[in-house]
């Protein structure tokens, strides 16, 4: 009888960490630059921006450390996916911009789109180990 390889908890907290890792930099880098979040809030339109980008860097740094963690992972992974299909909604308006500018952006919403299918692979998942685990 074959042995059925499995990926170990390493391989598994290393691919999380991967998926989270723009959120992690992201976070951190808003919350040691505070004037630039501020800023970038400011640029997409989204007001008030202080608070906006305070929530925002909770969402970012909380969220990740849920999934990392393991502590209501499906949680965290929910909140990620739906934040970044809403700043890839608000961001990434393809459809919007002239030529060079929509080709990028276009390949960065489907990239993006790509990330909330993998949060919420990541929920489900957790979801069915608390259901049968």
């Amino acid at each position: 009888m074959a042995m059925r390889w499995q990926p170990g908890p390493v391989l598994r907290w290393t691919a999380l960490l991967l998926l989270c890792a723009a959120y992690l930099q992201g976070g951190f880098n808003k919350a040691t630059d505070f004037a630039s979040a501020v800023a970038e809030m400011n640029h997409f339109g989204l007001s008030p921006a202080a608070p906006m980008a305070v929530a925002v860097i909770v969402l970012e740094l909380g969220a990740a450390a849920l999934i990392l963690t393991g502590f209501y992972r499906w949680l965290g992974a929910l909140a990620l996916g739906g934040f970044t299909l809403l700043a890839t909604l608000v961001a990434l308006r393809f459809w919007e911009m002239p030529q060079p500018e929509r080709f990028m952006a276009a390949n960065s919403f489907f990239e993006h789109l790509g990330l909330v299918g993998g949060f919420l692979l990541v929920a489900w998942h957790d979801l069915q180990e608390r259901k049968h685990g």
